[in-house]
């Protein structure tokens, strides 16, 4: 924590929650491991005020756990945690596709291209942040095109819990090509109108992820910070 990252006060509470988002996703805050508010005011610049806000609203998006006598602790997830995640998102992840093929517009359509060819960039230029920021802006675009409140809700509070091992998952360039493959293959099924296709794909794209996850959990890599490897969800 030695970089002094300057935020600027007009979007306090939201920029401290951005970052904070970021740090707990891409590992920079260990799986397990607890805030240190003294730590992060000083990394921050900011009073213990607004980072205490951004702390809760991490614990409501489930990147967060709140516990007795330890404070905030970021979530570290075990396997039963994961299956059972992973199950249910890809659920919803299949729900969505399937849904936005029937009703996305074309304005929607064309903003999830241009996220596309953003994301294309990143991968481009092996850039693992940039990469996941499209990447999830993405799957919410195509959650949002579904047009269901509910399970955009439900969508997010199960998604949350996942993020960071889902920024772990591709750590060589075959496993980053599948996922581009895949994304590919998203957008072509929504430009199609095509829900069978849309659905099947990012099913597969969840229980790949899913499978992967499992795997780095076995043999102790999946908790470790790769931010700097070459990757993707």
């Amino acid at each position: 924590m030695a970089e002094v990252i300057q935020i600027p006060r007009r979007t306090l509470h939201d920029e401290v929650a951005l970052r904070l988002r970021e740090m707990l996703v891409e590992g920079r805050i260990a799986p397990g491991a607890k805030l240190n508010e003294r730590e992060l005011c000083a990394l921050l610049c900011i009073s213990r005020t607004p980072l205490r806000e951004a702390i809760k609203l991490m614990a409501a998006e489930g990147l967060v756990d709140l516990l007795p006598n330890r404070g905030a602790v970021a979530v570290r997830l075990s396997e039963s945690d994961v299956v059972h995640a992973f199950e249910v998102l890809a659920g919803l992840e299949g729900m969505s596709g399937e849904l936005a093929a029937q009703r996305i517009t074309d304005s929607e359509l064309a903003e999830i291209r241009a996220l596309h060819y953003e994301m294309l960039a990143c991968f481009t230029r092996s850039d693992l942040s940039g990469y996941y920021r499209f990447n999830a802006r993405i799957h919410v675009a195509i959650n949002s095109a579904a047009k269901n409140p509910l399970l955009s809700k439900t969508y997010r509070e199960i998604n949350a819990r996942v993020q960071s091992l889902r920024f772990r998952t591709n750590q060589n360039k075959p496993m980053w090509k599948l996922a581009m493959k895949q994304h590919e293959q998203m957008l072509e099924a929504l430009d199609a109108r095509d829900s069978v296709a849309a659905r099947t794909v990012l099913v597969e794209h969840v229980l790949r992820k899913r499978d992967v996850v499992l795997e780095l959990m076995r043999t102790g890599d999946a908790h470790s910070s790769v931010a700097a490897e070459p990757g993707a969800t």
